[in-house]
């Protein structure tokens, strides 16, 4: 593993290796045992969409590794003003020891892959959201004791997350199931393969998709740069929720998750959410831990 630019390109092994790193420096972290594994190593962490989670949990992470982090908006950079993405990563390569990128098109982290010298980590794209997804499978596996034959249903709308949830549950076993409007599916050549590779469902049927789930799994039904769509989406996507009713159709104890930020009321409700804040706050917390492995496997 060079760089972490979508889950397809992981292999079992590498899911598991990565997965096991991440228990144990969380481990690690809560008896307070330091690991500085990246001692005076520095990160360069490129924000084209802004975030939260993602911003907080590198910066801490790499820092908690012994290294640094630089925050680099596309305002602060010549990236923001029309230099492409292989110039930018062959200076930056000249300077840093990896970088972390969250943008829009999954082509530019790709490219900055090809380009530079240092490992790149897909902070987020439109199509792809690699590092969610390894905290998601860390907190299954945490409440779940394994991955292997469990099934994960994912309702809403077709996006990044789906993409990623869809490839990193079947890699790791899971049976995947999908719940969202024709209109709105996941990447068609991810269904191709997910139908090749796993047992895998797409369906508009919420409820035949959350029967037998032992993990629940949502998101806003309008992502960051699809603001100007809210009200179409709010049309679209009206029913696509975890509910009380929905949830009765999962297994006895099955988890709900969501990669947050949450529009309680739409695509998830009050009651459940509350619920199951443990899990879905753990699932935050993961983010930390999984990104620590990521950057300790690629930066050592």
């Amino acid at each position: 593993m060079k760089h972490l630019l979508k889950l397809s390109d992981l292999s079992e092994s590498d899911f598991s290796e990565i997965l096991d790193l991440a228990d144990k420096l969380k481990y690690e972290r809560k008896n307070g045992i330091s690991h500085k594994l990246l001692q005076d190593k520095t990160l360069g962490m490129i924000f084209r969409k802004s975030s939260t989670r993602t911003r907080v949990s590198f910066e801490v992470g790499i820092h908690e590794l012994g290294g640094q982090g630089l925050f680099l908006s596309s305002n602060d950079l010549q990236i923001g003003r029309g230099e492409d993405a292989a110039d930018t990563v062959r200076v930056l390569s000249r300077y840093l020891d990896g970088i972390m990128i969250r943008t829009f098109d999954q082509q530019e982290v790709e490219d900055m892959a090809k380009f530079g010298t240092i490992p790149i980590i897909n902070g987020l794209t439109d199509y792809a959201h690699p590092c969610q997804v390894l905290a998601d499978l860390m907190t299954i596996r945490e409440y779940k004791k394994d991955l292997k034959g469990k099934k994960m249903t994912f309702i809403g709308d077709g996006n990044n997350m789906a993409n990623s949830l869809i490839v990193g549950g079947i890699k790791c076993g899971m049976e995947v199931a999908i719940a969202c409007p024709d209109e709105y599916k996941p990447d068609a050549d991810i269904i191709k393969w997910a139908e090749a590779n796993g047992k895998f469902t797409c369906t508009p049927d919420i409820m035949k998709a959350s029967d037998g789930a032992d993990v629940l799994y949502t998101d806003v039904w309008a992502s960051m740069g699809q603001e100007g769509e809210a009200a179409k989406r709010r049309v679209a996507f009206e029913g696509y929720q975890i509910n009380s009713k929905v949830y009765g159709a999962a297994n006895e104890g099955a988890m709900v998750l969501h990669c947050l930020p949450a529009h309680k009321g739409e695509e998830i409700t009050a009651d459940v959410f509350e619920a199951h804040a443990n899990e879905i706050f753990d699932e935050a917390e993961n983010r930390l831990h999984a990104q620590k492995a990521v950057m300790v496997l690629l930066m050592k």
